[in-house]
């Protein structure tokens, strides 16, 4: 979601995926496939799928032209007799890309909100839900970054008896499917720094907010497509480094970097002063202008501060302690790294496959909206697998959308292999993108 990809984060690739149009096709090793056929009568396959993005408006949602398409392979789906279970691996639905000025809940609560979103893809939901009634086929939702607060109750209310992947903290959950404890799915937010849910700032203005700063990026994207994309026209309050402040300036001198990127990116026509976030969410009342959220100093390489998220520059460690992260990054590199493509695919081998302490072979991640699968090794040597399931909005610059991976596991026989495949389902044709097996 980058006008340069190659040098914006991983989370932002994730945001501005609907702004623009040009795709790069598969090259395809076959088309018109039946992805969920085994060959045999056993109910074994875990299909995974992510960031479908559904929106309570489709005047603004990600997801509006591919949701016929997504009701299409959910009925393919369900009359799958190898199937087992269906995993949706966060951002579902997005209560982050509504445009900055617009109330998220229109005045009401989150329940009417989750409501609105099922009404509005209603076919889908309809899809999802047929499913789980059936109880032929386990549905699993985990939640993301975009549907990070949406409760487990509301979640229930529009997808009566789904099964809910989640942490002890609320936004985050991993998960195994039955019966294959060597498997790990989740969305993979909780890596990033503008991402992972921060229970720590703000907690002053919006008590128990958990709310990153991305939300707020998020807004500010949502506001530049629907005011029709304009070009830059302001600019941005340099700020320089202090470089008597120590680590604690030196970091959030990066933060400010990372801002001043995404302005120049997604300029709006509202003056930087002018209060046009309405929040009303998850503990926030108050309506915040861009420079509540843009560091600032005095004067060139003085003190630098901020007023949103006031330092957060500071509060990482223990945001990570929090959020579960098992192999702590530190936060220098996790405030830089939102500039690497391929941070995600990292921390899927430092999290879990060089992790002494974890014995995953199997992780599927979501988030980055960059469907792959990549052969990996563990630390004892020991092959794995990392696949990420892409994405379904409408448009995702230079990728592809409409992505599943489909995980098929090994059998007692020896030269049985689990086989991991990722499949593509543009133009309504299932076309496998790539796969790779393994024996554990």
């Amino acid at each position: 979601m980058r006008i340069i990809l190659r040098l914006l984060s991983v989370f932002f690739m994730m945001l501005s995926l609907s702004l623009f149009a040009s795709f790069e096709k598969p090259g395809p090793s076959d088309t018109g496939l039946n992805p969920f056929s085994n060959g045999g009568n056993e109910r074994n396959m875990i299909v995974v799928i992510s960031d479908i993005h559904l929106g309570a408006d489709l005047a603004y949602a990600e997801c509006k032209q591919n949701l016929v398409a997504l009701e299409k392979l959910l009925q393919q789906i369900k009359v799958a007799p190898n199937v087992k279970e269906v995993v949706i691996a966060g951002d579902l639905i997005d209560e982050w890309f509504v445009p900055a000025t617009l109330n998220t809940y229109q005045g009401k609560d989150q329940a009417d909100f989750a409501k609105r979103i099922a009404t509005t893809n209603k076919n889908v939901f309809d899809a999802i839900n047929s499913i789980i009634k059936e109880r032929k086929i386990l549905v699993t939702y985990i939640p993301g970054n975009h549907d990070l607060t949406i409760t487990a109750a509301n979640i229930d209310s529009i997808l009566p008896g789904i099964n809910q992947a989640r942490d002890a903290m609320q936004g985050l959950g991993t998960y195994s499917p039955v019966d294959y404890p060597k498997i790990a799915i989740e969305h993979s937010h909780r890596y990033n720094f503008f991402c992972a849910p921060d229970p720590i700032s703000n907690q002053d203005i919006a008590p128990g907010t958990i709310m990153p700063p991305g939300y707020f990026f998020t807004r500010i994207a949502a506001l530049w497509v629907i005011q029709n994309r304009p070009s830059p026209d302001k600019t941005i309050p340099v700020v320089t480094q202090n470089n008597y402040g120590g680590e604690s300036q030196d970091v959030l001198f990066r933060y400010w970097k990372d801002w001043a990127l995404t302005l120049k990116i997604f300029p709006i026509t509202n003056r930087f002063d002018e209060n046009i976030i309405v929040t009303n969410i998850d503990g926030f009342t108050g309506t915040y202008s861009v420079n509540d959220l843009l560091p600032y100093q005095k004067y060139p390489g003085g003190s630098i501060d901020v007023n949103l998220f006031k330092g957060i520059q500071d509060n990482w460690e223990a945001r990570q302690t929090q959020n579960n992260v098992a192999v702590h990054i530190g936060t220098a590199r996790a405030i830089d790294s939102v500039m690497s493509a391929t941070e995600s695919d990292h921390q899927a081998d430092l999290q879990y496959f060089m992790n002494p302490d974890s014995d995953k072979r199997i992780v599927v991640f979501g988030h980055t909206h960059e469907s792959k699968i990549i052969k990996a090794k563990s630390y004892d040597n020991l092959n794995c697998i990392y696949a990420n399931s892409g994405t379904w909005i409408d448009h995702n610059p230079n990728k592809t959308t409409m992505n599943f991976v489909v995980i098929t596991p090994q059998n007692n026989e020896a030269s049985s292999q689990t086989f991991v495949k990722l499949y593509n389902f543009e133009n309504e044709v299932v076309t496998k993108m790539a796969e790779e097996s393994i024996r554990y």
